[in-house]
This record gives C-alpha cells, sequence and structure tokens, in this order.
C-alpha cells in the first residue's frame, strides 16, 4: 500500500489507520477517501482498522476510460477486502454514492467477508424519479447536473457543495474552509469518471439488491438532504429490510460526515460493538409529544 490493483488493473490508492477489526469506508461521489478523516481518526484511536479508498477516476486513484458502473465499482470494493482486511470479516460504511457499492457487493458477492453494513446519505435503493418511485429525483435535475459540469465544471462545484452541506443565508453548518477543500477535492477527479459515476448513481436500481441486505444494517440520513433525499432512499430502506434501523438527523443537510462528526462516530461505534444507537434527545422528545397528542385508535 497505499497502492492496490482491482481485478481490470485498475489502481486503487487506500490508506489504512490503526488496528484491530476492521472498518471499509466507501466515499461519496465527487469526493475522496480524505472526507472520512475525522471518522476515521476516530475509529483507529477507538482500537479499529479504519480503511479508507480512492473510488477509481477520484483522488489518487487511476484514472480509467471505463469501469464507472456498479458491477465494477463492487469488484473494485471486493479487492479492498481481499486486500486489505487481512481475511478477519469487516463492516463496511458508504457514504452517499457509496452505499450503492455496499447494497451491489452484498447482491454480487454475497457479501463475503463482512459482518454488518451501514449506509449514511445513501442513494440506496433508486435516486430517480419513476411512476413506482414518485419520491426520486426527476430525470431533468440529473441532466441539468451534467450540462452544468460540461459547461464549468468548477462553477458548478461552487454551487453544488453548498446544498451538499447545507450553507445558507441563515445556516452555516460547516465553515468556509470545508466547502473549499471539497471543491478541491472534486477538482482531483477527471472530468469524465465524475459525469460517469453520476450518470451511475443517479439510474441504477438498487431495489433487486436490498434482498441481499440479511447482515446488520444501519441507516444514517439527514432529514433536510436535499442531495439525496430521504423519502426515497433511507425510508424505503428501512420498509424493505425490516431489521435495518433507521437514525434521523433532524434538520441536517447531505455533508453528515463534516456537519455531524462526531455524532456519526459514536452512532458507527455503538453499531459495531452491539450497543444501542440512540436517538438524540429532540427526537426522542418530538416522539414523546406526538404520543401525548396522537388520539386513541
Amino acid at each position: 500500500m497505499p497502492m492496490i490493483e482491482a481485478r481490470d488493473g485498475t489502481r486503487l490508492y487506500v490508506k489504512s489507520w490503526g488496528e484491530g477489526r476492521p472498518v471499509v469506508l466507501i466515499h461519496g461521489w465527487p469526493l475522496s477517501g480524505d472526507s472520512w478523516d475525522p471518522i476515521s481518526h476516530a475509529l483507529a484511536e477507538r482500537g479499529y482498522q479504519a480503511i479508507a479508498y480512492d473510488r477509481r477516476g477520484f483522488g489518487r486513484s487511476d484514472q480509467p476510460s471505463g469501469g464507472y458502473d456498479y458491477d465494477t465499482f463492487a469488484d473494485d470494493l471486493a479487492a479492498v477486502i481481499e486486500q486489505c482486511a487481512s481475511g478477519r470479516e469487516a463492516a463496511l460504511v458508504g457514504f452517499s454514492m457509496g452505499g450503492g457499492e455496499i447494497a451491489r457487493y452484498l447482491s454480487r458477492h454475497g457479501g463475503k467477508g463482512v459482518n454488518r453494513v451501514a449506509l449514511i446519505s445513501s442513494v440506496v435503493p433508486y435516486m430517480a424519479k419513476t411512476d413506482d418511485n414518485p419520491n426520486g429525483v426527476p430525470a431533468e435535475t440529473f441532466q441539468q447536473m451534467s450540462e452544468g459540469m460540461r459547461k464549468d465544471r468548477a462553477h458548478f462545484f461552487s454551487d453544488f457543495f453548498r446544498d451538499f452541506y447545507g450553507v445558507g443565508f441563515l445556516g452555516h453548518p460547516v465553515s468556509d474552509e470545508v466547502v473549499r477543500h471539497s471543491w478541491m477535492t472534486a477538482m482531483m477527479a477527471g472530468l469524465r469518471p465524475t459525469l460517469l459515476a453520476a450518470q451511475a448513481f443517479a439510474t441504477t436500481d438498487f431495489r433487486p439488491d436490498l434482498a441481499a441486505f440479511t447482515l446488520p444494517t444501519l441507516v444514517l440520513h439527514g432529514t433536510a438532504d436535499k442531495t439525496v433525499p430521504i423519502e426515497a432512499t433511507a425510508h424505503e430502506v428501512v420498509r424493505a429490510v425490516p431489521h435495518a434501523q433507521l437514525v434521523e438527523y433532524p434538520g441536517d443537510a447531505h455533508g453528515l460526515l463534516a456537519i455531524r462528526p462526531e455524532r456519526v462516530i459514536e452512532d458507527l461505534t455503538a453499531f459495531f460493538e452491539d450497543r444501542p444507537v440512540d436517538e438524540p434527545q429532540e427526537v426522542l422528545d418530538a416522539m414523546t409529544a406526538a404520543a401525548i397528542v396522537a388520539p386513541p385508535v
């Protein structure tokens, strides 16, 4: 390491921090494995081996012309697990686009070498708005994203990350430097990988893959996520996977790794250690109030 070779010869950049039970962290679009740094460091400090890699086409990994589909992404994940987890069962944690790698890995590779999975702000099971997925994102939105990147990718991402982190006139949950760093990371990726990866997460239907979620499953999602709406994703996962636990982050946008890193760390480690993943007090208070005022049925 830090480079490993995928099945088609593509070199993937991997960094491994700490020792102990392996946790493989799969980043979102259009970032790199560095977006996991606060989580990776905390996991290493708590006795885990945090393994984060750059998806093909992004960060320091190779930028081949092809392979930007979820079958290939899942095969890349398989290579990371095989070469970095040292034969021990790993937990998989996927943020945003990274949730798709988990879904396809579980169905395509039978969950080999994995003991539990977590989805954070994940695109699973299906992002596109269709007749049978009415809460999805309209195709026109993805088309506008593609056009914006083709015309002026640098400008597109300067606006994109404001929604990503929920930065507005009245709200500023992360610093300007966090937004700037994300922009710089996005610009490390190639234009072709950026466009084709976006097409993959926008059009891939993971609903058939949900049957493979037979392992303990945790779902973390912000209720104000405009990038990956919670109704079409996290809520659908827990409907289809009855044993999955959903923990909502009230009022939070998409970029939970930077918006709520301390809480993400606590929720993940509780899940890894088979401890209850507690809802925040404001959610519990709201649930209690609703129970008090709700009419009898």
